[in-house]
């Protein structure tokens, strides 16, 4: 990680937050809680933040004298949450070495702990469990081709036999589990689907946003990349004038946006460049320069394209999907996720391979806004039924704690 710093900025950034963390924990963490327990949840990313929200706001709700500690491992997550106010403090994990891993829960001193989805670290586990600490997994998913299921897996596997619960998303995975002998497992859902609702429930009012459509079908191109605006440019440059496009890219770079506005055919508005004078409705385009107001887009929109399935991998479909939206995206890595694996069987979502097939499903949505509808009460339904994972793992907290 020392040398990947010298080259990218992500790795810089996790290796300076890391610089003097366990002495700093070690010397003050304790004056933090102020002889309150600890509960601490763990996640990788920022995704994985946004699946264990739900927990640690019924942790917060339910157990409101704990103090809660929220880690992560990546830059992405700890920047963008670093002052979440829903836990007690907030910082990087150290890297999982047996001294680390001696030290930051000796400092920290938790009475239960949570790993959001797939963060496995021996050495942590190991401490927790020999110190007798309730150790939960939660919206875990286990798919054949992980190590745990590999003849060589069996040091990963042991990993897994010493959580007190793995809540997995799905019966496939239990099933998978079973075979290993891993049998600290069950089914309690997605936590995602629980967020969602809430979000849906709490999104912001956006008059500017509801001002841009002015009565004309809009796509919201959520999380989107390079490859992911490849496709989509093509196909609005030939519905230019019949139709809106709200533009979130995954990551905000300057050039990359100026380079789309240029292949775009119709006017383009960057958010921030909106001001009490600007005639929002008669832009074709608007692109989403800051991070945090996609989920309340979704509102506004009449379909959707999710990015990030022709590369490393489809970003949170749940979002739009519970505002009742049709989707679409790449054809390439959405089968990793079930809720994408499972729309697509119900008809509410559509893997796409190139511009041919995303103009054909855009045009017809737009034709025939009966049809649209009804494929987005669809989505609507599915979210709504996935929703209680939360009240499932929270049912095995007060076993743990006694309560």
């Amino acid at each position: 990680m020392k040398v990947g710093a010298l080259f990218n900025y992500k790795i810089k950034s996790g290796v300076e937050g890391r610089k003097g963390l366990l002495k700093k924990l070690e010397n003050d963490f304790s004056a933090h809680t102020n002889g309150r327990p600890v509960a601490w949840f763990h996640a990788a990313s920022l995704g994985e933040f946004e699946q264990g929200r739900p927990v640690m706001e019924a942790f917060r709700s339910q157990y409101p004298d704990y103090f809660i500690i929220l880690t992560f491992f990546s830059p992405s997550g700890y920047e963008i949450r670093k002052n979440y106010n829903g836990a007690d403090y907030v910082c990087y994990l150290p890297i999982d070495t047996s001294s680390n891993a001696r030290r930051f829960v000796r400092a920290i001193n938790p009475r239960i702990v949570f790993f959001i989805k797939y963060e496995f670290w021996f050495n942590y586990v190991n401490e927790l469990i020999a110190r007798g600490v309730g150790l939960l997994a939660f919206s875990s998913i286990f798919r054949t081709e992980q190590v745990f299921f590999q003849s060589y897996g069996a040091f990963f596997r042991r990993i897994l036999s010493m959580f007190d619960h793995i809540f997995v998303q799905n019966k496939a995975s239990v099933e998978l589990l079973w075979q290993v002998n891993i049998t600290n497992c069950s089914v309690a859902g997605d936590t995602r689907f629980d967020r969602v609702r809430t979000i849906a429930a709490n999104a912001r009012e956006l008059p500017e946003i509801e001002a841009f459509s002015n009565g004309k079908p809009c796509i919201v191109a959520g999380s989107v990349w390079e490859a992911d605006m490849q496709v989509l440019i093509p196909v609005l440059n030939r519905l230019t004038g019949s139709i809106k496009a709200i533009i979130a890219p995954h990551e905000i770079k300057k050039e990359q946006i100026e380079s789309w506005r240029k292949s775009l055919k119709g006017r383009t508005l960057r958010y921030s460049e909106l001001t009490p004078e600007t005639e929002i409705s008669s832009f074709d385009y608007l692109i989403i320069d800051n991070i945090g107001m996609l989920y309340s887009l979704y509102k506004y929109g009449d379909m959707a394209y999710i990015g990030g399935s022709f590369g490393a991998g489809l970003h949170n479909i749940l979002e739009a999907a519970t505002f009742g939206l049709p989707l679409m995206f790449g054809n390439k890595s959405y089968q990793r996720f079930q809720e994408a694996v499972d729309l697509v069987e119900y008809g509410g979502a559509f893997p796409i391979a190139d511009a041919a097939q995303a103009g054909e499903l855009i045009g017809q949505w737009v034709r025939d806004p009966a049809a649209r509808r009804e494929i987005g009460e669809t989505n609507e339904n599915y979210v709504l039924s996935g929703i209680g994972a939360t009240d499932r793992i929270m049912e095995k907290v007060k076993e743990i704690l006694g309560q």
